[in-house]
């Protein structure tokens, strides 16, 4: 018999939620066939078989919290058992869909019906969100054309059809979670009246109000035809030049003709006065631990202020060199993590964390930097800061950051890291308190650069000048230490030097 544990998770993960088993009790299993799907409060983990057998005996429920180390299931090798029956396709909201099993088919033949399944969405991407089905049931579809947009927690992937023919069936509902490998939908191959033929989907509703084609996602469809507005006069500014809600919004919103605004007796609300949308699920996973830092530690911001002067000269004199050398821009994110490194080290406390009763200091310098998707915001790290040259660093946030807009970050990118530094300068914000990436004991919070006047050697003088804040856990960190570590941030940044000669 073998045991089928909760594997380690990662660094800071101590449990996970029993997500989803794909089998039951008494089933035959063959090794590697996916077994059960855990949750993490940063990604989504699936257990496979270790070996050919039996699933005798499941330890753990749906929706059961366990720990690193605890027993799923036990397996028989060699037995013989029932063989696991698949569940069906369809899913209720919420519900996830077990993935379909690769079958090696022969190529299509015209009038078959194709399978319309979810592809591998990158490392560490079990499941997706039907976030909008973009072709109703009975119309063509041409080969390519996209089908349906899922939503993951890192990116948004469009599924096209594989053939030309018509969409014969849609097995999942938007707002369904589904997993990696499911099959969603099927089309039937060959032209739009052979496929119509074939199929008892309903005709199309004669529509009174102007139609909207494909182009337009579901959501801006619905308000189109909810306001009387044809699609030929809206400017998709989508993928594809596909027309987003957004732009229905604003043409709903626009001022109506003169003609027509005589007549109120028909007039229209432009959009509706609320909407509901569930959040994503990288959404809800920021909202969750973003709560935990602020009721787990005891946070304070303290702030100051860096004339930028030194680091401006500083890039308009070797930017040139620096980018032929390195193949990449200077910026000011490398001055700032090697200024942090030098900081840490002289208040360690700002690198530490603390377990239970004890407090965990650390040698090695793993800088977590903030990076705003379309999605959200996630911190992937840049390792070993204090061994990387200023190239380097540059070269791994480029890089990190690249990842992170790609939606291709693996959970390894995002652990580890000993500090934070977020820039809510690039989106112009003059001052802020960022709140902490538990369980680290601090992070920096950049800001805009403003030319402010302030006073040097007796005289008032204009200087470029960024506001510093610097959150903390008081259970770790004490006034003077956080006072302490700004002012030598400050001192690294107003003069570079300093950073060459380890001062």
């Amino acid at each position: 018999m073998t045991d089928i544990i909760v594997p380690t998770l990662g660094e800071s993960v101590a449990e996970a939620i029993v997500a989803d088993w794909k089998v039951a009790q008494g089933d035959a299993v063959k090794r590697d066939q996916l077994l059960v799907e855990l949750e993490t409060d940063k990604v989504s983990l699936e257990i496979t078989a270790p070996a050919d057998g039996v699933i005798s005996k499941i330890s753990a429920k749906t929706g059961e919290e366990v720990e690193i180390g605890a027993l799923l299931a036990v397996l028989e090798e060699g037995a013989v058992g029932k063989v696991a029956a698949a569940k069906p396709a369809t899913a209720k909201p919420s519900e996830k869909v077990p993935a379909a099993a690769p079958i090696a088919a022969p190529a299509p033949s015209k009038g078959e019906t194709i399978d319309i399944a979810i592809p591998q969405m990158g490392e560490s991407v079990g499941e997706g969100v039907i976030a909008s089905w973009m072709v109703e049931i009975g119309a063509p579809v041409k080969k390519d054309a996209p089908l349906v947009e899922v939503e993951t927690d890192k990116v948004a992937i469009e599924v096209p059809s594989p053939v030309d023919g018509v969409l014969v069936e849609q097995l999942v509902s938007e707002g369904d979670t589904v997993a990696v490998g499911s099959v969603i939908a099927r089309v039937m191959q060959g032209s739009a009246s052979t496929g119509a033929a074939a199929t008892n989907a309903p005709a199309p509703k004669a529509a009174s109000t102007p139609s909207v084609d494909a182009k337009a996602m579901p959501s801006a469809a619905r308000i189109m035809t909810e306001n009387n507005i044809s699609p030929a006069s809206v400017t998709g500014t989508g993928k594809g030049g596909r027309i987003t809600k957004g732009d229905a919004l604003q043409a709903a919103s626009a001022p109506a003709p003169v003609a027509a605004a005589a007549d109120d007796s028909d007039a229209q609300p432009a959009s509706p006065r609320e909407e509901r949308v569930r959040m994503s699920r990288l959404r809800q996973t920021i909202a969750r631990r973003l709560k935990e830092a602020q009721d787990t530690a005891a946070m304070l911001t303290t702030f100051n202020e860096v004339d930028m002067s030194a680091i401006m000269n500083s890039r308009n004199k070797y930017k040139d060199l620096f980018a032929k050398k390195h193949g990449i821009k200077l910026g000011f994110m490398s001055f700032f993590v090697k200024a942090c490194v030098t900081a840490l080290k002289d208040v360690p406390e700002v690198n530490a964390q603390i377990d239970g009763t004890d407090i965990i200091y650390k040698n090695h310098y793993d800088v977590g930097v903030a990076v705003g998707t379309e999605k959200g915001l996630v911190v992937p790290v840049v390792r070993d800061c204090d061994i990387l040259s200023m190239g380097e660093v540059e070269l791994g946030i480029a890089a990190l950051g690249k990842k992170a807009r790609d939606g291709k970050l693996s959970m390894a990118d995002m652990q580890g890291a000993t500090f934070t530094i977020s820039n809510g300068g690039v989106y112009g914000s003059l001052m802020s308190t960022p709140i902490l990436n538990a369980p680290q004991s601090g992070i920096l919070g950049m800001h805009s650069i403003k030319e402010r006047p302030i006073a040097i050697n007796g005289e008032v003088v204009i200087r470029p000048m960024m506001y510093l804040a610097l959150s903390y856990d008081h259970r770790v960190v004490d006034g003077k230490g956080a006072v302490t570590f700004l002012v030598r941030v400050k001192e690294c940044l107003e003069d570079p030097e300093r950073l060459l000669f380890d001062l």
